[in-house]
């Protein structure tokens, strides 16, 4: 589905990508992890077109995703979530997941001036679908309640109802556990299996590697902008160079030993 060729990013003298080769099939959650300042979000923003690459090619689906912008790939069928949230605080739930389908609906600025039956049509087919959505994360009870009232964990889920409301075939994951507490973590990993198994390919980028392990089925790692290891959970705990990657950041190491890694 999709494929990293040679691709490098350049920020001056700084190399963060180099040369990354990586190939996402179609189905499945994939994962990709390693230490702050590897080049993981770089990668997503590449993806997304928010950043050009330096050089190297970005194919999704067979289509060359170079010189696209942000809404264009949006339309090819890639979605994404950010580290930092980014809601519409003031607006209500439901009307933050309809936010997402402006690239889908069919009606153009004469029908919306105009409230024409296509335009009722299509604001009852969004909303019907919205509302779908939040079901899917546990939060259509709260349809009509502003999203800044909502905790930090549900409007993780939020932002994923509305990634979902682009009608993406991918849907990137940038650190989709960042910030919750243990329950939340679990709750949002039964909810992203469940959107799995709807059809949806899935790429994510995280730091919590007891919730990567748990949820991935293949696992690449990145460090220093490359590439040097990808597997399944088991083969990436015991990998010497990811060990050896994660050796000296405290944190990350015992993020690793709790899942079985061993130094």
């Amino acid at each position: 589905m999709l494929r990293l060729d040679t691709l490098s990013r350049h920020f001056g003298g700084l190399k963060v990508l180099q040369d990354v080769n990586l190939e996402i099939p179609q189905g499945g959650i994939f994962g990709l992890i390693g230490p702050n300042g590897a080049g993981k979000t770089t990668v997503f923003n590449l993806i997304t077109g928010l950043l050009p690459p330096t050089s190297g090619r970005i194919e999704f689906n067979g289509q060359n995703l170079a010189g696209r912008t942000p809404h264009d790939i949006t339309r090819l069928g890639i979605a994404r979530t950010f580290q930092n949230i980014r809601l519409f605080k003031d607006m209500s739930l439901l009307e933050n997941v309809m936010v997402g389908f402006h690239a889908q609906l069919k009606y153009g600025s004469l029908g919306l001036l105009a409230s024409s039956g296509l335009f009722r049509s299509e604001e009852r087919r969004a909303r019907a679908r919205a509302q779908e959505l939040l079901s899917w994360v546990k939060l259509d009870h709260k349809a009509s309640d502003k999203a800044d009232n909502l905790s930090y964990g549900e409007q993780r889920k939020l932002e994923l109802a509305r990634a979902l409301a682009t009608n993406p075939k991918l849907l990137l994951l940038d650190e989709p556990v960042a910030g919750m507490n243990s329950s939340e973590k679990v709750e949002l990993m039964v909810e992203i299996r469940n959107i799995s198994a709807r059809g949806y390919t899935i790429f994510m980028i995280e730091h919590d590697m007891r919730f990567v392990m748990g949820l991935c089925q293949d696992i690449a790692v990145l460090n220093f902008g490359r590439i040097i290891a990808r597997g399944t959970p088991d083969a990436i705990r015991n990998d010497p160079q990811v060990i050896e990657a994660y050796l000296g950041r405290e944190e990350d190491e015992a993020s690793l030993d709790a899942t079985g890694a061993t130094a």
